[in-house]
């Protein structure tokens, strides 16, 4: 049989280096764990036996990785010299700052065995010059789709899959933290709130009964902002706002909103669902991404086109399908605040792409699990860091730090030969030029503006008031219960 899939062998190739690429660099940032064993002299002899033989059948090649032992380490000219089958490199000290820090862990001993890659050839007496490497302990998963046709062009469920055949992009269940929020604002919109809502960004208590102990959310960092704007609440992935807003429209409709964009796997019914609490798996949220993307309909995921027997026969063929779930305006909104993420918020690496595009940082607590799930006109990928026990990863290592470059190394090559565009407006949809503090139109009292997009109808009408005149209250409106 002939088994036609989605799977595009450039994309796919360029996931895998990126996903590669994103874990080792994070894997480096965690610190050196020390030199994969040490031999004693007298087993020097017969490892460096075992090495050359199996290096006569496997040619050392530029930019492979491989095994090593130390020889000499040369203090004066600061470099160490390493046998990798039957041949001398040296090894910089230079090229092994990242281990020195912050235990320096580097290979000091002769006989420490230890991983390099070999950057390029050698001056003599040296075949190599090599970098210290270690075999990342992280995993990860990147998923890329077409949102008009659901077909995925790449899939990587992990980093290698000669150690584990488990598919993290599919059968994993991890919680997206923010990642989930713009299903909320999403929600939000379609329940009559606005970009330009302003909301009190401050302490927030939740009592969920006797036998349950009091909840308090709190921003990444712990700080709180005062009147925020929805936009830049999203932007800027405000915890409490988000919660607030699911506190006022419910989240039970929360819940049937997110059953409407694909998500099938269970959530938590109560206000912590703000946070991204509920585990879900990288291809439902894609997925879901894939509305915002698409104007508002849900595709079908396809992994094969068709297949078909010795005689020519067609087994099975599958065709795009989607169902339209949300309407244009709310989907084109939703793409807007999500720019605003990339080109003001916690995206902001992704602005290297240099071309339009929209997405979402996702970090949970003790930074278990990182994501970032963006997309362009073209393409929706969603791309997964996170230890599979759980473990947490090292200070600072968030969605924007831990995923978000991985999206864009694998964009960067999955996009170079399509064309630049943007996403298109839908009727129905008009933009304003508002105040970023009080929401209103921008007047010549504002100090900072954006143009927000709306749907026709819910833009503001007023202009921004002067400093000193007293505030319109309408922040108020918005606190919530959670304190002014």
């Amino acid at each position: 049989m002939k088994v036609y899939t989605t799977l595009d062998l450039e994309m796919q190739k360029a996931a895998q280096a990126a996903l590669n690429k994103g874990l080792r660099e994070l894997d480096k940032r965690e610190g050196y764990r020390g030199p994969l064993r040490h031999l004693r002299p007298d087993e020097i002899t017969s490892y460096k036996q075992e090495q050359q033989e199996k290096f006569l059948v496997n040619e050392l090649k530029q930019g492979q990785i491989v095994e090593g032992v130390v020889e000499k380490i040369d203090h004066q000219h600061n470099w160490a010299e390493v046998w990798i089958g039957g041949k001398s490199a040296v090894l910089p000290f230079s090229e092994m700052k990242w281990a020195r820090k912050p235990d320096p862990k580097v290979p000091y001993y002769r006989g420490d065995v230890i991983l390099v890659r070999l950057k390029k050839p050698g001056k003599s007496p040296f075949s190599w010059v090599v970098s210290l490497e270690q075999s990342p302990e992280i995993q990860g998963a990147l998923l890329c789709m077409e949102p008009d046709t659901g077909m995925v062009r790449a899939m990587v469920g992990g980093r290698d899959f000669t150690i584990s055949q488990f598919n993290r992009a599919v059968q994993a269940r991890r919680q997206p933290g923010s990642a989930f929020k713009p299903i909320i604002y999403a929600a939000a919109l379609d329940k009559g709130m606005s970009p330009a809502d302003v909301i009190v960004d401050a302490p927030f208590v939740s009592d969920n009964g006797e036998d349950e102990k009091v909840w308090k959310p709190r921003n990444y960092k712990g700080r709180f902002f005062g009147p925020t704007l929805l936009r830049t609440a999203l932007a800027k992935s405000r915890n409490v706002i988000t919660v607030k807003i699911l506190k006022r429209i419910g989240v039970d409709y929360v819940i049937s909103y997110a059953r409407q964009l694909g998500i099938e796997s269970t959530l938590n019914a109560d206000l912590s669902l703000a946070l991204g609490s509920s585990g879900l798996s990288l291809l439902e949220l894609t997925r879901a991404y894939c509305v915002f993307a698409s104007g508002g309909y849900l595709p079908q995921p396809i992994f094969v086109k068709r297949v078909v027997d010795r005689n020519g026969q067609v087994i099975e063929e599958n065709q795009p399908t989607a169902e339209q779930v949300i309407s244009q305006q709310t989907a084109y909104v939703m793409t807007d605040l999500l720019k605003a993420v990339v080109q003001e918020g916690t995206g902001w690496r992704i602005k290297a792409l240099h071309r339009p595009a929209a997405g979402k940082t996702g970090t949970t607590n003790d930074l278990r699990d990182a994501w970032f799930l963006g997309y362009t006109p073209q393409l929706v990928t969603g791309v997964w860091v996170g230890y599979d026990d759980r473990t947490p990863m090292g200070k600072g290592e968030t969605g924007s730090r831990a995923a978000s470059p991985i999206w864009l190394y694998f964009m960067k090559e999955a996009l170079k030969k399509m064309p630049v565009e943007d996403f298109s407006v839908p009727e129905g949809v008009v933009f304003a030029k508002i105040d970023a503090e009080t929401g209103l139109l921008a007047s010549p009292f504002s100090k900072k503006t954006v143009f927000q997009a709306f749907r026709e109808g819910t833009e503001p009408h007023q202009y921004s008031p002067r400093p000193a005149a007293p505030r319109t209250g309408q922040f108020l409106l918005f606190d919530m219960e959670g304190g002014s």
